[in-house]
């Protein structure tokens, strides 16, 4: 059984809430996950100071870590550093690598980076990183689980207005959903949703399933999550996955419970590449 723990929207600056962080670290030493999961922005204003912040809380977990940038940690009014450096900070306190790969014999994590220097609100994921995200998905065994992080959404938020999804994300889930991927694991709107890949780009494959993370460490909560925190506990078997969606609970001073969702790991066709429309790789790219 893998079980994984993700979070989402860290914010480290004026929004973080450092009770919420320690109960989150407790969360994970007391149920011990295999992986935990960071989808992006774990800085406010992308400032030294925050990502050393986030550094220090990324490090309090015992288990191992994998971790995407979010818009939120590309500078936004330091304008040179927007255009010319805007992961100087995020590699200087994390790695060079924003889109990191993590294997075992029986997970395949692959991280997305959709935050990009011009890149406000929607994201976007490049064109090359899908090529490279479907040799990697072809390279591994149909049986392995294989899991997809990025920051943005790809899929529309419930009851959030006219928002839009990330550039790309028709063809990232046609490739994901043809490669079997298990999991989507996102972040960005702090709101909490789960959906499938079925319900919004209809391809009658078996659908992969969608996880959109709340905030789970800062004042940021919006919309049906206003002035709340959430984050996702995962339990995957060879036949199928129980998702919990955990909300703080100040009565508790801890995350508990809030939903939990069963699903099951539908049999997984050989990948084909050849066999994947994806767009052309950008002019320079």
């Amino acid at each position: 059984m893998l079980k994984i723990l993700h979070i989402s929207d860290v914010h480290c600056g004026p929004p973080h809430l450092a009770d919420l962080a320690s109960g989150v670290v407790q969360l994970a030493e007391q149920r011990v996950p295999d992986l935990v999961v960071v989808s992006g922005d774990l800085t406010q204003r992308a400032k030294p100071a925050q990502f050393s912040h986030a550094r220090r809380f990324v490090d309090s977990f015992s288990a191992p870590t994998l971790v995407v940038p979010g818009n939120h940690d590309v500078p936004l009014y330091r304008v040179w550093e927007r255009f010319f450096a805007p992961f100087a900070a995020y590699r200087k306190h994390f790695a060079d690598e924003l889109e990191p790969v993590y294997r075992t014999p029986d997970l395949l994590v692959v991280g997305i980076n959709t935050a990009h220097g011009l890149t406000f609100t929607e994201g976007r994921i490049r064109s090359p990183r899908l090529l490279e995200v479907a040799e990697l998905l072809a390279s591994v065994p149909e049986t392995v689980v294989k899991i997809v992080v990025a920051h943005h959404h790809v899929v529309p938020p419930p009851r959030f207005g006219s928002q839009q999804v990330l550039s790309n994300a028709f063809e990232a889930i046609d490739l994901f959903s043809k490669a079997g991927v298990d999991l989507v694991l996102s972040g960005h709107h702090h709101q909490s949703f789960i959906a499938n890949s079925e319900e919004f780009y209809p391809r009658g494959r078996p659908p992969v399933v969608i996880l959109h993370s709340g905030t789970t460490t800062s004042n940021r909560g919006r919309g049906s999550e206003k002035d709340k925190n959430t984050c996702f506990w995962i339990e995957i078997g060879d036949a199928s996955m129980v998702v919990s969606n955990l909300r703080w609970e100040p009565s508790l001073e801890r995350f508990a419970e809030h939903s939990r969702h069963w699903y099951p790991r539908q049999e997984r066709q050989p990948y084909i590449l050849e066999g994947v429309p994806l767009p052309q790789a950008e002019p320079g790219a």
